[in-house]
């Protein structure tokens, strides 16, 4: 079957998901919580049905032993009635991943389904939760056994995608002769989340926002990404990744572009993944010149946390493996052409936050010069909120300023809504062919572009050394404010 990219076909009825990996820790975390989440809100169509396929000799009931503590309640109740109805609709079928036997049979569970509840136009959503060292693997095996020649075939494809611009160009490549655009939908989970997906909403629906947003407004704009928590276990994932390609590469130049991108064309998601290719190509490459300030956390001043390096699975005891990054950019255009733009990402620090701030420029005349700037902030985590900072007069005689918030925090806001977890909102993204939430394959190519040069001067033989700072401070010295 022939699908216009532009009218993608909503899977409603009868939808086969085959998860790969499904024994693995990404399907007991993210993937099952997120469609039981989606069944028990009624956004899942009970028709489904989902096949488990992976290596362990493993049950449905072990599988739903191990997701079950990860999946949030319901707004309307009934759980435990709902959690059983769910995984009625779920089946395993174990097999390799590099040879065709467990494909086979894979394909015959799935055409039994299918011929069961006499489906003429199959619709298969394939769902790669396996490391990327095999991505290619399986995903050579599902065009040979278990693509829908008849139907319509989507590919779901977890990240990294590379770990740099000629890593990423080879798996773009090996993906080419296997599926059509259209057909595959990478993920990057921040753009599921609920908040990352307002702020274009927030931006463009609010002009009076929009129009302020320029070089002739604004100070700087910051991203900030902060966790309170090391590596812990994660050292041998961590050391060959860093802090760049772990959130700055990605989720962090996702929030900068949606922030700052101009309004795309329409509103569907060629235009919108347009606008942030634009955007993204009025950057420069970034390089030693960028950088602010480079670290990697230490033992906590009350010696209770332990430094990177005195991490179990940290193997390498001389890694110089920056846990903290902080980067200016430049956006060559006429919107912000000299606004410095500030991101900043670290591990092992004091709190938990990841926003974005708009800091306004000074009054500079009238009868208020000087007052204290505006701010337009997003908190994305831990607890999302939209809020700008206000002058007005304090109570009283007196006439002094004084900045208060006006707040609009999403817990108190719509506190009665289900408000969707960002996998989420991918997998039914998926389902209905929504691609504006997902990254395409230009964009990722001038994202690690940009970083690509970046990586190879801080993981090269001239590479500076990270400046230790202590596990639960606010960074290393220097960082801008």
């Amino acid at each position: 079957m022939t699908q216009s990219a532009s009218e993608p076909v909503a899977f409603k009825k009868d939808t086969v998901l085959v998860i790969f990996g499904a024994s693995g820790d990404l399907a007991k975390k993210e993937t099952f919580p997120a469609l039981f989440g989606l069944y028990s809100e009624g956004a899942l169509d009970p028709s489904t049905k989902i096949i488990c396929y992976a290596r362990s000799n493993i049950t449905v009931e072990k599988i739903r032993e191990m997701c079950l503590p990860y999946c949030r309640k319901s707004t309307t109740g009934n759980d435990e009635a709902k959690m059983k109805e769910f995984f009625k609709m779920v089946s395993y079928v174990q097999g390799a991943y590099d040879t065709d036997d467990g494909y086979i049979r894979l394909r015959d569970e799935i055409e039994s389904f299918e011929a069961e509840r006499g489906v003429t136009e199959p619709h298969r959503v394939f769902y790669l939760a396996v490391p990327p060292s095999i991505f290619l693997t399986v995903a050579g095996q599902v065009k040979k056994n278990v693509y829908a020649e008849n139907g319509i075939t989507r590919v779901i494809v977890e990240k990294p995608f590379g770990d740099d611009l000629e890593s990423s160009r080879e798996m773009q490549k090996g993906f080419k002769p296997l599926f059509r655009p259209e057909e595959i939908f990478k993920v990057d989970h921040f753009l599921g989340k609920d908040d990352v997906r307002r702020l274009l909403t927030v931006r463009f629906a609010n002009p009076f926002l929009n129009q302020s947003w320029n070089k002739d407004n604004i100070e700087s704009v910051q991203v900030w990404f902060k966790e309170p928590f090391g590596a812990e276990g994660r050292g041998g994932f961590f050391d060959s990744t860093g802090i760049i390609r772990d959130v700055m590469q990605n989720h962090l130049l996702q929030i900068l572009t949606l922030a700052t991108m101009e309004e795309p064309i329409a509103n569907n998601a060629d235009a919108i993944r347009d606008a942030k290719v634009d955007l993204l190509k009025c950057m420069e490459p970034l390089g030693p010149e960028n950088i602010v300030a480079l670290g990697q956390y230490g033992r906590s001043v009350d010696g209770t946390k332990p430094s990177y390096l005195d991490d179990d699975t940290v193997l390498n005891k001389k890694s110089n493996c920056l846990t903290f990054t902080e980067l200016t950019f430049a956006i060559h255009n006429d919107r912000w052409e000299g606004v410095p733009i500030v991101m900043r990402a670290g591990k092992g620090l004091d709190e938990d936050r990841v926003e974005i701030r708009i800091k306004y420029k000074k009054n500079t005349s009238g009868m208020f010069k000087g007052c204290t700037p505006n701010e337009f902030v997003i908190h994305f985590h831990p607890k999302p909120t939209i809020y700008m900072t206000f002058n007005t007069k304090a109570p009283g005689f007196d006439d002094k300023l004084h900045q208060i918030n006006l707040d609009m925090t999403y817990a108190q806001e719509y506190k009665k809504d289900w408000v969707p977890e960002a996998y989420e909102c991918l997998i039914k993204d998926a389902f209905l062919g929504n691609s504006a939430n997902y990254v395409r394959d230009d964009e990722l190519d001038v994202s690690w572009a940009l970083f690509t040069p970046l990586l190879k001067y801080v993981e090269g033989p001239n590479a500076p050394e990270p400046e230790i700072y202590p596990y639960g401070s606010t960074g290393p010295k220097g960082i801008l404010e």
